[in-house]
């Protein structure tokens, strides 16, 4: 294995504490509770928007903390759940007049550790409420789920519910936008090698040269099946396919489109990927209103990709638009 670590026990912290001396102006960092949240958070006009869920998915979850996304996020070590303690002390950083909304992916360990914060938080009389995201088509139930997975589309959650809490909309209206925005977004991925955590120092899972995993969790659960490696417009076709047709998306639909890089495909193999699903979404007459090429959740340095659709509205596509930054660098 060859990673840049020190210690693999402080891996986690090193990687927050960077994050905040890199935007030592938007953001701030708790050591004692791996939190990262915005500095000028929280504010009591403002519902606070937040989530935590295991490290190793980024910018997922904790580099997208900053205006118009997340208040605050709380991660665990690589690939595990925050533990119940730091997802309460997140609440309790974070709590407003407005409320505390905290959004989940499809976790067993995540579910379980931010509900028990969530009943003590209550019990403590902060208004706090969660929303879970469900988006991954490739398999109903997983060794992490019960249900399907929550993967790439929590960042249209993100996206949209952080751009509404920044104009002041109420808890109400925010699980009404992420109600609709996860119950419109569909995802798949593929991954072509493994990846390894920096404290277990050999890969999760063995693929040979010659094979892909097809509809690969972002822990590197199994997915559908494993295959022969095939060509990259026979991959897109097929998760292109799953995803298109499980909402199912319809001609005139107007969409967002994304492919995520799983940590370790270079851009240029990612715009190859996009070009079949922009030829795809044509042939079906589906209207690409906006595109996202690149990195949203990640898997460490696992090569694959995953595709998401999802299907706009007036409200939507607004919310896509807002202005947000978040800690990386644009030149």
């Amino acid at each position: 294995m060859k990673k840049f670590v020190n210690d693999p026990a402080n891996f986690v912290p090193e990687m927050l504490e960077g994050i905040a001396l890199a935007n030592p102006e938007m953001l701030r960092y708790v050591p004692k509770y791996n939190i990262i949240h915005r500095a000028d958070r929280p504010n009591k006009d403002k519902v606070s928007v937040i989530q935590g869920s295991g490290s190793g998915h980024e910018p997922a979850h904790v580099m997208a903390v900053g205006p118009g996304m997340l208040d605050a996020a709380s991660p665990g070590n690589v690939f595990a759940a925050p533990p119940s303690e730091y997802c309460l002390e997140c609440i309790k950083l974070m709590k407003s007049p407005k409320g505390v909304l905290v959004l989940i992916n499809n976790y067993q360990g995540d579910r379980m550790n931010w509900d028990m914060a969530i009943e003590l938080a209550e019990a403590e009389g902060i208004n706090v409420k969660s929303f879970i995201i469900d988006d991954d088509v490739a398999v109903k139930n997983s060794s992490y789920t019960i249900g399907r997975r929550g993967v790439a589309g929590n960042f249209f959650v993100i996206k949209a519910c952080g751009a509404a809490a920044e104009r002041g909309a109420s808890m109400d209206e925010l699980l009404e936008i992420a109600k609709k925005v996860n119950a419109s977004v569909r995802t798949m991925g593929v991954a072509l090698t493994s990846c390894t955590p920096p404290a277990k120092g050999t890969p999760i899972f063995e693929i040979g040269d010659d094979e892909m995993e097809v509809g690969v969790g972002i822990h590197g659960e199994p997915g559908r099946r494993r295959d022969k490696l095939k060509s990259s417009d026979k991959i897109v076709d097929e998760i292109f396919d799953a995803v298109a047709g499980d909402l199912p998306f319809k001609k005139g639909d107007r969409v967002a489109l994304m492919i995520n890089g799983l940590g370790g495909t270079p851009p240029s193999e990612l715009y190859v990927l996009y070009r079949q699903a922009a030829k795809r979404s044509k042939a079906l007459g589906l209207n690409i209103v906006r595109n996202y090429v690149g990195n949203y959740c990640t898997s460490l340095e696992m090569a694959g990709c995953s595709l998401t659709l999802l299907k706009l509205d007036k409200q939507i596509e607004d919310l896509l638009a807002a202005p947000a930054q978040i800690a990386t660098r644009v030149f």
